[in-house]
């Protein structure tokens, strides 16, 4: 019974204990990555990944991917950039464009993440097309529409810098601290997200039509569960978020390229899968996606740190994702 029990604990808590054996190895090789200061940046590394991952964990736990979230989120940046240079930058996007208020970029590029989300949702939900087909033939046109409206004169293709300090300096470097311990406010919006994502998860009919609908699309159907309407819902919530993840992307870096946002949607995946979110849909925690997002961070922040070839990043990466869908579908053979 305890062995039984050991085992039940191991298979709920083995993404946290992957990650425990990480920052220990890696710091047992150089103690100095235990500090402050990797702390900060590992972190100020995963606040926008956090958000793009939570994305995507909706669209998986409803059975279904999102191919799109990478190139979303870089049209988000894109836009935000553009209407958020300082006013004397010489190669300003509009150059008769008046200083805006600095919500108004930011909430227009969310409401071009959720548009784009939604059109998602839409062909998901209304025409039948499968996730993977849907997304991935609005990530080849997202990418159109943002590599046209970059090219725009005067423009030109030209990467979008010299952004506003109350922007960049805010969203991307500020920090909140008090009693000598700061804390980046990236970092903060990324957890109050995260704390948001939770709530709907595990107390609203949204989450709970969700773990539905990719537990069984056809039972949840039949208890009277509108599948369409709330596909609709989920993906158009999963593109806001990425146009949010783009515009903390610009403000982190200080700028903005069409090719921002390029294959983000394969780590955030793979981050939710390491994370405990089922491929086969109807599993997928916050926690477990915080983690998931964590532990790739590390092994990006961690092995760099310590001088390990990035090629061996990759092949330990891929190992890991391989290992968690394994375990994965080893858990749903069970089941079945």
């Amino acid at each position: 019974m305890n062995a039984k029990r050991i085992q039940t604990f191991i298979s709920q808590n083995v993404i946290y204990m992957v990650l425990a054996v990480l920052i220990i190895g890696i710091a047992i090789y150089d103690p100095s990555f235990i500090g402050l200061n990797p702390l900060r940046d590992i972190l100020n590394q995963s606040s926008t990944r956090v958000i793009i991952a939570l994305g995507v964990a909706f669209v998986l736990i409803t059975g279904g991917t999102d191919l799109s979230a990478g190139r979303i989120v870089g049209l988000s940046a894109v836009v935000s950039a553009s209407m958020l240079q300082t006013t004397d930058y010489a190669r300003r996007f509009f150059p008769d464009l008046e200083e805006l208020p600095l919500f108004v970029p930011i909430l227009l590029a969310v409401v071009v993440g959720l548009i784009f989300g939604l059109i998602n949702g839409i062909i998901v939900a209304k025409f039948k097309v499968p996730p993977f087909i849907a997304t991935l033939g609005t990530m080849v046109a997202v990418y159109g529409v943002n590599s046209l409206y970059f090219d725009t004169a005067p423009n030109h293709s030209q990467p979008i810098g010299g952004l506003r300090p109350d922007f960049k300096e805010y969203f991307g470097t500020g920090s909140i601290g008090y009693g000598g311990v700061s804390i980046p406010i990236i970092v903060v919006i990324a957890i109050v997200v995260a704390f948001i994502v939770w709530v709907v998860f595990n107390k609203t009919r949204l989450g709970k039509n969700m773990y539905a609908i990719g537990g069984n699309q056809q039972a949840a159907r039949v208890s009277g569960i509108n599948v369409g309407k709330n596909l609709v819902y989920i993906y158009a919530i999963a593109g806001a978020l990425y146009g949010l993840a783009g515009v903390l992307e610009a403000a982190r870096t200080g700028g903005a390229t069409n090719n921002y946002g390029n294959m983000y949607e394969l780590d955030a995946i793979a981050a939710c899968v390491v994370g405990g979110v089922s491929t086969t849909g109807g599993i997928g925690t916050v926690p477990g996606v915080v983690t998931g997002v964590l532990i790739f961070t590390v092994i990006n922040y961690g092995l760099t740190f310590i001088g390990v070839s990035p090629y061996w990043q990759l092949i330990i990466k891929g190992s890991i994702i391989v290992a968690a869908v394994a375990f994965d579908m080893r858990k749903y053979a069970a089941k079945k």
